[in-house]
């Protein structure tokens, strides 16, 4: 199934939720497509999560391009989604040059973050899937402070996402806004909407994989951990140390 018909089939509201969740590498890729995450999302995430950067503008197309690629090979047939990193969709001519490096490096779709209607119609219009990110935006925030809270920036919000549908996005990310806004957004949108922080009234749901798993030093207040790796590998970890060092590994 292609991207268009991924995202699409996630509007009917009889459908269940879609599921979503960043992938960075090939082993974890592999795990969550066969655990049946409807779309990996190489996220410039990876800038934090992964690299140990202080932003997700602190990286480029070239290692978004490395990580999609990763991805890929870990996990063939999944449905992937891969973020436009910051300064790569600048224009359309840029934006569009962009997509097409990230899909033949291995994504289905792009994301973009903002409003950027020029740049979301030039790559739908030259056959490639687009989608939106709105409310908290990462690459140009000044503050993790959720956002669309006053009426005036939530009318705004919802006009951005109504413009980004007629733009030809075929879903839309909706990130750390009230549960009311995000129920409302997704009712008056024919495209799906998939919620970080954005309550349950979305059309589906992503979060970072280091926070489903527990490995996240911190995690943001709408995240989860289904099983605390950070722990476990932690005591993995201290007793391969304590054993090498007494010399009970290797065995004689």
């Amino acid at each position: 199934m292609n991207a268009f018909d991924q995202f699409a089939r996630f509007a009917d509201p009889s459908v269940a939720p879609l599921s979503m969740v960043t992938c960075y590498d090939a082993p974890f890729a592999a795990l969550a497509h066969e655990a049946g995450i409807d779309i990996l999302l190489v996220g410039d995430s990876v800038a934090n999560a992964v690299l140990g950067h202080a932003r997700t503008t602190d990286i480029g197309m070239p290692v978004m391009l490395h990580h999609v690629a990763a991805v890929r090979r870990g996990a063939p047939d999944a449905c992937i989604l891969a973020d436009m990193p910051f300064g790569a969709d600048s224009d359309a001519e840029t934006a569009l040059a962009n997509a097409r490096a990230l899909v033949d490096a291995g994504a289905d779709a792009v994301k973009l973050e903002g409003p950027r209607l020029e740049q979301v119609r030039a790559i739908s219009e030259a056959g490639i899937a687009v989608c939106g990110h709105l409310g908290l935006l990462p690459q140009t925030a000044t503050t993790l402070r959720q956002a669309a809270q006053d009426q005036a920036s939530r009318d705004e919000l919802l006009r951005d996402a109504l413009a980004l549908e007629e733009a030809g996005c075929v879903g839309v990310v909706l990130e750390h806004i009230p549960s009311e806004v995000g129920a409302s957004v997704t009712r008056a949108l024919r495209i799906p909407t998939v919620g970080i922080g954005a309550g349950p009234g979305c059309r589906g749901q992503v979060l970072v994989l280091h926070d489903v798993l527990g490995i996240s030093a911190r995690r943001p207040p709408f995240a989860k951990a289904w099983v605390d790796l950070r722990t476990s590998t932690l005591q993995a970890l201290r007793s391969y140390h304590r054993e090498t060092a007494s010399g009970t590994w290797p065995p004689a």
